[in-house]
């Protein structure tokens, strides 16, 4: 039965009632979380059951993550903290998200503190490397990618932090340093996404023009391939190709991505 477009109407309202605003754009673009399938509600009541174990603090906020419930998680990371005020992974996480609402301070403030205490978890090292990026810190970056490289925990974020790393170098001015990183193939190539696809247009195997291809249809898949086209752009010199690329990514819309995050800023720095 077809429904009426009232019916369709209170729908509509009642799906974007189910989800928060979590980003607004200088624009004045509004991102919002999507609906829970059921994940947040099982880690809710499994944190119910047991609000004295921090697990469940990080196994809820990485669930309202997954349906990009950012500022939910930030809360629920920063309830864990005061249970636990030293916990590195919730600090990780909690800076993690900071960044994803490009609360930037914050999220190098978490992240640095977490170093402090555990200086073995990859994902401090990779996304205080991506703060620094954001903040035009290249040598920072890079610092901080070499920390993070030889403790990926898989493929794909090897591959992530080559990419990162060879992006910072380049952006530092220390080319024949990013040439050597490329050169010592530290990245996997039994692994493939999108910064394998980056690494692959930067050792010349792919030609810029291929590099996002009709299989990348995913927000944040094009978002990230996007910024990476135009960071290249940029290190080439070709800023008009670099500020359209960097467009690209803001249009496909993959907001969470750090693709989409840098191209906001890339964007601004080109003004």
């Amino acid at each position: 039965m077809r429904m009426t477009i009232a019916v369709m109407m209170a729908v509509a309202v009642t799906a974007q009632a189910q989800t928060t605003v979590q980003y607004r754009s200088t624009a004045g673009v509004e991102y919002r979380s999507q609906q829970d399938t059921g994940s947040v509600a099982r880690a809710q009541a499994a944190l119910n059951a047991d609000p004295q174990a921090i697990q469940r603090y990080i196994a809820l906020g990485v669930a309202q993550s997954g349906i990009r419930q950012f500022r939910e998680a930030i809360e629920t990371f920063t309830r864990g903290l005061a249970r636990d005020p030293d916990n590195a992974m919730l600090l990780r996480w909690r800076g993690h998200r900071y960044l994803s609402t490009r609360q930037f301070d914050l999220a190098a403030a978490d992240l640095e503190r977490a170093a402090k205490l555990d200086s073995t978890i990859y994902g401090i090292w990779y996304h205080w490397g991506i703060v620094r990026f954001a903040r035009g810190d290249f040598n920072g970056a890079a610092q901080a990618f070499v920390k993070a490289l030889p403790i990926a925990p898989n493929g794909g974020e090897l591959n992530g932090s080559v990419d990162w790393l060879w992006m910072s170098l380049s952006r530092a001015g220390r080319a024949a340093e990013a040439k050597a990183l490329l050169d010592r193939k530290p990245d996997t190539t039994s692994v493939k996404n999108a910064y394998s696809q980056r690494i692959a247009m930067y050792r010349g195997l792919t030609p810029p023009a291929q590099l996002v291809t009709p299989a990348d249809t995913a927000d944040v898949q094009a978002s990230t391939l996007s910024f990476g086209l135009g960071n290249w752009y940029l290190i080439q010199g070709e800023t008009t190709k670099a500020r359209a690329a960097f467009e690209g990514s803001i249009a496909a819309g993959g907001w969470p991505g750090f693709g989409f995050i840098l191209s906001e800023i890339e964007l601004k720095r080109l003004r």
